[in-house]
């Protein structure tokens, strides 16, 4: 079943690959997204048709489904959103978070050539999913600063992503850990569980795994965005009941500064 999700995914995710700068605007970006939350917030397909191709793909939670039977046609007041852009892939990652939900998703969405888009793409962690509460996971995103960095400060896309790949490897890795770009300040968002206490000290490295024997995490997404310093990956994480997950890494002067996270558990308390 995992692999003809991985081959569908990433055969999604090829017919998705810009050709075109031009349909490969962040305004065209922006506009697919605002169209997003305007639908789960009026819990209707409606406001997704002048922005979606007519064979778009539903994917929530890693099942490819009827979007019309999942959590985007339950309106949900959103209490906080922010958006990554990535014009080299033509896709966005979107965090929501709706308190009343009570949801927080991780939303990536891709674009094809002519700018319209092709996959929508949801981890949606609810009441059970892992360390859920969202408006805990609220009131600390809200203590968070996600600034644009300047040009020359940026890191490149390869370096973004191979911080996010170190990270995601290390439950399956020796020496991943190693190859993580600890930052000092970092603070790590896990559901709702927040390792940061607002000191000069805090640090992401409590609690990441010290048995490096287990399932890596596969059939990984990526949304890459250099102005952000950020990656946004959406996987199967094996080891914890091949549970849907989003993970977004931000990084600041090549080292890693924040770590958000949300699993979902197929509809079962997530445990490990």
């Amino acid at each position: 079943m995992y692999t003809w999700f991985l081959l569908s995914i990433l055969l999604t995710i090829s017919l998705a690959a810009p050709t075109s700068k031009a349909a490969c605007s962040r305004a065209t970006l922006a506009a697919a997204s605002d169209a997003y939350i305007s639908a789960q917030t009026a819990g209707s397909l409606t406001p997704l048709s002048p922005v979606v191709a007519p064979n778009w793909t539903y994917t929530e939670n890693n099942k490819s489904i009827d979007p019309a039977k999942g959590v985007l046609v339950k309106s949900l007041k959103i209490d906080h959103r922010r958006t990554i852009y990535d014009l080299v892939q033509c896709a966005t990652y979107s965090e929501v978070i709706s308190v009343s939900g009570p949801y927080v998703i991780g939303t990536q969405i891709r674009h094809n050539a002519d700018g319209k888009v092709v996959l929508i793409d949801s981890v949606a962690s609810t009441t059970g999913s892992w360390l859920f509460n969202a408006a805990k996971t609220l009131e600390y995103v809200k203590q968070e600063k996600w600034e644009p960095i300047p040009k020359e400060k940026q890191d490149k896309r390869e370096v973004i992503q191979a911080a996010g790949d170190a990270y995601m490897s290390m439950w399956a890795s020796e020496t991943a850990h190693l190859e993580v770009p600890w930052g000092t300040p970092c603070v790590r968002l896990e559901g709702s569980a927040y390792t940061g206490s607002g000191r000069p000290d805090d640090s992401c490295q409590p609690g990441i795994p010290s048995n490096h024997s287990q399932a890596d995490n596969i059939n990984r997404r990526y949304v890459i965005d250099e102005e952000m310093g950020s990656v946004s990956i959406l996987c199967l994480w094996q080891h914890m009941m091949n549970a849907a997950d989003s993970h977004e890494f931000r990084l600041e002067n090549g080292k890693l500064r924040y770590v958000h996270t949300m699993t979902e558990c197929g509809g079962r308390p997530c445990r490990l």
